[in-house]
């Protein structure tokens, strides 16, 4: 991997983060998916950054912010996790878990940069006590947007500059041991994990239906997941429909 790739992927990490594009940072360049792709279109190879991107995707189909708090930074599990497994030509499931601890070290730095911006709020809070409210508004976001881009991209290359060297020499290490064969087995559980929590925090009476319909039509009929995703489009379409008239009728 060469200095400008990493810079690169540091860069993409992050404006996933950054307070740019009104926020669409969170809402797509945040995702694995999205991270697995852009990653892979830097290092060459967007069809497996993809592949690894999708299904790092899957630990995080639970995933959820809570009052500030980040149990996991999906970002640079995406990011990071993809640029080391393309570089390293490791499998997918052994990409997965390198990926989640990876994300669980993203928390590490995430509380740092929370904790630093805790500051600026102090300086907002001295240009308020003057009446500037430009003085408010900039200290709202430019320290912050400066820092964490200093922050999370020097992260980012030292990881990745330093990470790829040290994983080929523990790879060439385990190679054909069942350490390895360990962190596949592991890392094919992952995506059942976020699978699991995912339905967990949405299944209920009302759209267990539309699992077992989603499950009928891949076991019987063999439909893709492209497939079964399209159904579940339709289904979601014509629910929301009767609910808005069953709204209307009690409104009315």
């Amino acid at each position: 991997m060469s200095w400008l790739q990493a810079l690169i992927i540091g860069v993409l990490y992050y404006l996933s983060d950054a307070p740019w594009f009104f926020g669409e940072g969170y809402y797509v360049l945040q995702r694995p998916i999205v991270a697995g792709f852009l990653t892979g279109l830097v290092m060459g190879d967007p069809v497996t950054g993809t592949i690894i991107g999708a299904t790092i995707n899957l630990i995080y189909l639970g995933h959820l912010n809570v009052g500030g708090s980040m149990p996991s930074d999906m970002a640079v599990a995406g990011y990071i996790g993809t640029a080391l497994a393309i570089a390293t030509n490791v499998s997918t499931e052994v990409a997965l878990a390198i990926a989640v601890p990876l994300g669980l070290l993203g928390t590490i730095w995430w509380v740092g940069k929370m904790t630093i911006d805790s500051f600026f709020v102090h300086w907002a809070d001295s240009y308020a006590a003057k009446g500037d409210e430009k003085g408010v508004m900039l200290m709202n976001w430019l320290p912050s947007a400066v820092m964490m881009l200093v922050f999370k991209v020097i992260v980012a290359v030292v990881i990745l500059m330093a990470g790829v060297p040290l994983m080929e020499s523990f790879l060439n290490v385990v190679q054909g041991t069942n350490i390895l064969h360990a962190l596949e087995v592991v890392g094919g559980l992952l995506p059942a994990l976020g699978i699991g929590l995912n339905l967990r925090a949405i299944l209920k009476n009302e759209t267990m239906p539309f699992l077992l319909v989603g499950f009928l039509l891949v076991a019987y009929f063999q439909i893709s997941i492209v497939g079964v995703a399209m159904f579940g489009l339709v289904f979601a379409l014509i629910y929301m429909q009767m609910n808005q008239k069953e709204d209307a009728s009690y409104g009315g």
